[in-house]
């Protein structure tokens, strides 16, 4: 008779500055997300190489909007040097309750792409909520 296998750990998230202090990781905490804020832990003017390194060591999943770091080869080698995982919101001109309901839609597309994938990547949050991959 085999033992049953262990449920995954869920995973811990971290928001970067771009998405704000409060609505979105109100909303993500209101599903049992738990969820940590860049303020919390590092000046405003971090350099991402700092904070990634910590957020990767950690292991945490960082959430963020800027979508521009698929054209910012530095940002992007920081990231996977750091060994993190990430998700990217990719919609533009959104309030911070559309973004957190875009998210908390996400979630369970988030913790399936979590099994499935081994950090570091960066992966992608539509409006919909669906999840895809954009580096490896």
């Amino acid at each position: 008779m085999s033992s049953p296998s262990k449920p995954p750990e869920p995973p811990v998230f971290f928001l970067d500055r771009s998405l704000g202090k409060i609505r979105i990781a109100t909303a993500l905490r209101q599903t049992g997300a738990i969820v940590h804020i860049h303020d919390d832990y590092f000046p405003p003017n971090a350099k991402d190489e700092d904070w990634l390194t910590r957020v990767g060591r950690n292991g945490w999943i960082v959430l963020t909007k800027d979508h521009r770091i698929r054209y910012r080869n530095l940002e992007r080698e920081a990231l996977m040097n750091a060994g993190v995982g990430a998700f990217i919101l990719t919609a533009g001109d959104l309030q911070g309750d559309e973004m957190a309901k875009i998210f908390v839609k996400a979630l369970p597309a988030i913790a399936k792409f979590l099994r499935k994938h081994k950090k570091p990547f960066i992966a992608r949050v539509v409006r919909d909520g669906s999840v895809s991959l954009l580096f490896r």
